[in-house]
C-alpha cells in the first residue's frame, strides 16, 4: 500500500528526482569552439571567418542590390558632389526596388550610421548637408 502512494518521479526518501533529470546543462561552451564554429559558417557562405563577422557594411557599400556607386563617393570634398553622385548612380541603376530618391537617401544613410562614431565631425556634416542637398536636387523641398 506504502508503494502505490509514491507518486512518479519522486524517490523513496521522498525527494523530487525528475526535476533532477529534466535540469539543463550548465556546462559553458568554450571560445575556443565558438570561434571554429564561426569559421566554418563563413566558409561555408565563401568568406572567412574575419570577413565575415567584420566590415559587412564594406560589402554592401560596394555590392549593394540598389546602387552601383562611384568609387569614392563618401569622402568628395563637397556635398554637392556627393548628391549628384547619388542621384546620378540611382537614376542609372535597373536594380533598385525603390524610387531614385529613396534609394539614394537610403544609402547615404546607410553609411552615416555604420560609420557611427569613427566618423570625423566635418565628414558627418558634410555628408548631412548631403542629405539636404539630394532633396534640392530631386525637388523635394
Amino acid at each position: 500500500m506504502a508503494a502505490a502512494r509514491k507518486s512518479a518521479g519522486r524517490s523513496e526518501s521522498g525527494r523530487n528526482t525528475a526535476s533532477r533529470r529534466s535540469a539543463p546543462s550548465t556546462r559553458k561552451t568554450s571560445t575556443r569552439t565558438t570561434a571554429r564554429k564561426r569559421a566554418t559558417k563563413g566558409a561555408a557562405r565563401g568568406r572567412t571567418a574575419a570577413r565575415s563577422s567584420r566590415r559587412w557594411s564594406r560589402e554592401v557599400t560596394e555590392h549593394s542590390d540598389a546602387l552601383d556607386l562611384q568609387q569614392g563617393v563618401f569622402k568628395q570634398s563637397s556635398a554637392k558632389k556627393i548628391a549628384a553622385s547619388l542621384k546620378r548612380s540611382a537614376e542609372q541603376s535597373r536594380r533598385r526596388k525603390a524610387g531614385a530618391y529613396r534609394s539614394a537617401l537610403s544609402m547615404l544613410t546607410f553609411y552615416i550610421n555604420r560609420a557611427g562614431k569613427k566618423l570625423p565631425k566635418p565628414q558627418r556634416d558634410r555628408l548631412e548637408r548631403a542629405k539636404t542637398e539630394l532633396r534640392h536636387q530631386f525637388g523635394r523641398d
